[in-house]
C-alpha cells in the first residue's frame, strides 16, 4: 500500500481524503486491492510489520469515517474493481493477532454495515447481492449479477471474520452469532453430484449445463475447480461435504492430475490467466492467480501433509525465480511474491483472521525473522535440499513439535523451529486430529 499522507508544519499527519475533497488529520493509505492480499499480504504485515499495519487499520478506519464505506480497491478512492469483503479479512487478522492501536469499535460498526446494508455506488462497495445473500444463504445467479458463486463464498468467509472479530473484541452473542450461522453458507452452493461449487439460481435449483472448467460466469478469473476450495473457515467441513477425508484427499491430488483444460466463452477469448495456468503445466493448479493459491496447503487437513510439503517446494523452485519471467502471473501488489516469502519460511496463513499459518516445506538451511518486538524466530531446514523437501521430524524449542500449524504468538515469542528435512516422506508424522490446523468442523 502507498502512504497518502504528509506530515504538516505542525509535526502533525494529516492527509487529502480522495473520500471527501478535504484536508484531514490523521493515516491514509492507498493503491491496493484486498481480493488479492488479505491472502498473505497482510498477513505477512502482521509478522513482521505490525507498527505500519497498525496505521493501514488506522487509515481504514478513516476511509470508512470519510466516505461512509471500507475501501476494497484503493487507487487513490474507491474503485469499481473486483469482489467481496476482504477488508473485513485484513482488520480481523490485525485485531486477532494482537495489533490492536486503531479504533476498533468503528471498524466493526464499518464491517457489520458491509454485512447488512446495500451499496448503490459501485458494486464494488459493501456486499453486492447482500440482500439476497443474507436471506437466501447464498448470491443467486440469475439476479443479473455477474460471480455469484465466487461472491458467496467471499462472504462466508468474510461473516466468519465478522464473529471472530466481535469475540475477540468481547461483545455479546447477539451481536455475532448470526455471521456464525451465514459462515457455513458456501454449503449451499456445494453439488454433491458434481462435487464442485457450483451456481444456483433464486429458485434453489442448480445453474444448468454445469461445466467445472468453465471460467468467469458465477466465478472470478477461475472456474469451480479453483473456486471449490475457497473455504478458508472451514476445510474439514468441506472435506464432509466431498465424503470423507480420504475423498478430499484424492480431490486435492485431482487438480494436479486433470488437464489444464478450459472454457472461456464468458470472455470470448482466453484470457492472460488461462494462458499462463496452460504454460505452467501444473494441471488445474493455476498458481498465477490468486483463488488457489492457499489449495496446496489444504492437505495439511487432508492428513498427508508431504504431499503439501511436495507441492510448495515444486512450486517455489519450478515458478519463481531472478529473471525476467521470475513471476508466474500477476504480483497483484505483492500477493504472488508474499505466497513465496511464506512458502520460504515453511507455513502459509490459510485462513487469516485465525492465529494459525499452516505448515508447508522451508526453502533454505537457515532463515531469521527479526521480529519488532526485538525478538528473532529462527527457521532450520537441516539437510535441505533441491530433493530433500519432505520433513522427516521437527522440533520447537528444542520440543518435538508433529502439527501441521504454528501459532502466532510462538513466532512473536521467538525461538526456534527447527526441521530435518528427507528425500522421503515421512507419513507418520502430522496425522493426529491435534495436528491438523483450525476449521470449524472437525473430524
Amino acid at each position: 500500500p502507498r502512504k497518502l499522507y504528509e506530515i504538516n508544519k505542525n509535526n502533525e499527519i494529516v492527509h487529502y481524503s480522495p473520500y471527501n475533497g478535504k484536508i484531514e488529520k490523521g493515516y491514509m493509505f492507498t493503491d491496493n486491492g484486498f481480493w488479492d492480499t488479505f491472502r498473505a499480504v497482510f498477513p505477512f504485515f502482521t509478522v513482521m510489520y505490525p507498527e505500519m499495519n497498525s496505521q493501514i487499520m488506522k487509515g481504514l478506519v478513516n476511509t470508512y469515517k470519510e466516505g461512509g464505506r471500507l475501501p476494497e480497491w484503493a487507487s487513490p478512492g474507491y474503485r469499481d474493481c473486483m469482489i467481496g469483503s476482504n477488508s473485513s479479512s485484513i482488520i480481523a487478522d490485525a485485531y486477532i493477532k494482537g495489533i490492536r492501536d486503531f479504533d476498533a469499535e468503528t471498524a466493526f460498526e464499518a464491517m457489520v454495515k458491509n454485512a447488512t446494508v446495500p451499496e448503490p455506488r459501485m458494486n464494488s462497495l459493501g456486499r453486492s447481492g447482500v440482500l439476497e445473500y443474507n436471506k437466501l444463504g447464498y448470491v443467486p445467479c440469475d439476479i443479473k449479477l455477474n460471480e455469484s458463486a465466487a461472491r458467496t463464498l467471499e462472504y462466508a468467509y468474510a461473516d466468519f471474520c465478522v464473529a471472530e472479530m466481535a469475540k475477540a473484541m468481547g461483545k455479546d452473542k447477539s451481536e455475532y452469532e448470526i455471521y456464525e450461522k451465514r459462515m457455513m453458507n458456501y454449503k449451499n452452493l456445494f453439488d454433491k453430484e458434481v462435487g464442485f461449487m457450483r451456481g444456483r439460481k433464486s429458485d434453489g435449483t442448480w445453474l444448468e449445463n454445469f461445466n467445472p472448467f468453465s471460467w468467469g460466469g458465477v466465478f472470478t478469473e477461475g472456474c469451480s475447480w479453483h473456486y471449490t476450495w475457497s473455504v478458508f473457515q472451514d476445510p474439514i467441513g468441506l472435506a464432509k461435504l466431498m465424503g470423507g477425508r480420504e475423498k478430499f484427499a484424492a480431490k486435492l491430488d485431482s487438480v494436479f492430475t486433470t488437464p489444464p483444460h478450459s472454457e472461456f466463452s464468458y470472455y470470448g477469448f482466453k484470457i492472460h490467466e488461462i494462458v499462463e495456468m496452460e504454460l505452467l503445466n501444473m494441471g488445474q493448479y493455476a498458481h498465477g492467480n490468486q483463488p488457489i493459491q492457499h489449495m496446496i496447503y489444504l492437505y495439511n487437513w487432508a492428513k498427508e501433509p508431504w504431499k503439501a510439503q511436495y507441492h510448495v517446494r515444486n512450486v517455489m523452485e519450478k515458478l519463481y525465480g531472478p529473471g525476467a519471467d521470475g513471476l508466474c502471473g500477476d504480483e497483484d501488489n505483492g500477493q504472488t511474491s508474499a505466497w513465496f516469502v511464506f512458502g520460504a519460511m515453511g507455513f502459509y496463513p490459510v485462513c487469516p483472521g485465525t492465529p494459525e499459518y499452516a505448515i508447508g516445506s522451508p526453502l533454505f538451511e537457515k532463515m531469521t525473522l527479526s521480529l519488532e518486538n526485538g525478538k528473532k524466530f529462527i527457521i532450520e531446514g537441516k539437510n535441505n535440499s533441491s530433493s530433500n523437501y519432505y520433513i522427516k521430524n521437527a522440533k520447537l524449542n528444542g520440543k518435538e513439535f508433529t502439527k501441521n500449524f504454528i501459532t502466532h504468538n510462538e513466532i512473536l515469542n521467538g525461538g526456534s523451529l527447527s526441521f530435518e528435512m528427507d528425500s522421503k516422506p515421512n507419513k507418520n508424522r502430522g496425522i493426529k486430529d491435534s495436528d491438523i490446523p483450525f476449521s470449524i468442523t472437525r473430524y
